[in-house]
């Protein structure tokens, strides 16, 4: 490592942390603007220009709001727990290739680290649910560790299955993979895997309820548990998680587009490649609320009878498929 490398990867960070910032406050109003078409009425406008300050006005309301510990909590804990959200996250950006140049620090097993980070969300949901001391906090922490078992067992197995067809575990060679024209990305690779758009499918269904969104938000189910592991926090304790939460929203669409959708590659060749990342990101990011505001939240045991019955036969099914075919050609 050069004597530059610390400081490129630092500047790359607080670029992220920034990004992180910024994707959380602007999808909320994306979010809350997309309902109001998905349902017929005309979402934020008060706030600036079609609502534009609206997240400013929140983050200003929640940074004013006082952090109180509930009487009974671990308070350690229930403090460390929010803590726990963001700097994963945010090292996760700096993994991510966002174009050829544009990367952090592009690691030869940067997506075992991918998945290291993130899993640190599932203890710090469970550590906020279990430490508030709240029955709908652990209700909702037990609810985020067997839900994250159920759907890290398919997508492990997706993972592995494009593990096989790029024969790397860096980022950057997952995408270099699939340079070229679109039917080279590995959504289209029907020649290795004629299932692949299902194997595709399984993974977007996996992230949705790893992220404990809609309608696998069982975690954080309303109408059933207030508001999960995140009913005891206040102002920007609460603010965090759902920082965090969005975080992890862009961070799963980054991973489907670099694994499918061929990364920075353009389809037509013009633009830069970051442009067609982002492109590519927040198309996916625009269908996970979509589907949040088309489906209805699902029960918890069907969710699970969704894992454990239907997904994991048929990625496994897939990932047999492919390594029959990568073998006969």
């Amino acid at each position: 490592m050069t004597a530059a490398e610390p400081i490129r990867l630092l500047l790359f960070l607080v670029g992220a942390a920034t990004f992180v910032g910024l994707n959380a406050a602007y999808l909320v109003w994306v979010e809350r603007k997309g309902a109001g078409r998905f349902q017929r009425r005309a979402g934020p406008t008060e706030v600036g220009y079609a609502g534009l300050l609206q997240p400013i006005a929140d983050a200003g309301k929640l940074m004013s709001k006082q952090l109180i510990v509930p009487p009974g909590a671990d308070r350690m804990l229930f403090r460390l727990a929010p803590v726990m959200m963001m700097p994963p996250a945010i090292m996760a950006f700096a993994i991510l290739p966002f174009s050829e140049y544009l990367v952090g620090i592009d690691l030869n097993v940067g997506l075992i680290a991918l998945f290291a980070f993130s899993s640190f969300n599932v203890i710090a949901v469970m550590l906020a649910g279990w430490s508030s001391r709240n029955k709908y906090g652990i209700i909702s922490a037990a609810r985020v560790v067997s839900q994250n078992v159920a759907y890290e067992i398919p997508m492990m197995l997706v993972i592995i299955t494009i593990l096989m067809l790029a024969g790397t575990l860096s980022l950057t060679g997952i995408v270099d993979q699939q340079a070229g024209a679109f039917w080279n990305w590995n959504l289209f690779a029907l020649a290795s895997n004629p299932l692949m758009p299902v194997t595709f499918i399984i993974f977007f269904v996996c992230m949705l309820s790893e992220t404990n969104r809609a309608p696998f938000d069982m975690a954080e189910a309303e109408s059933e548990l207030v508001a999960g592991a995140y009913t005891e926090y206040a102002g920007m304790g609460f603010g965090v998680f759902f920082m965090a939460e969005y975080a992890n929203i862009v961070i799963g669409c980054a991973i489907a587009v670099i694994l499918f959708l061929g990364g920075w590659h353009s389809p037509v060749g013009v633009f830069p490649g970051v442009f067609w990342f982002l492109l590519k990101l927040y198309f996916m990011v625009f269908v996970v609320i979509w589907v949040r505001w088309t489906f209805p939240r699902t029960q918890f045991y069907g969710l699970l009878n969704l894992s454990w019955k239907i997904l994991i036969p048929i990625s496994i099914f897939t990932l047999l498929l492919s390594a029959v075919m990568i073998k006969l050609v």
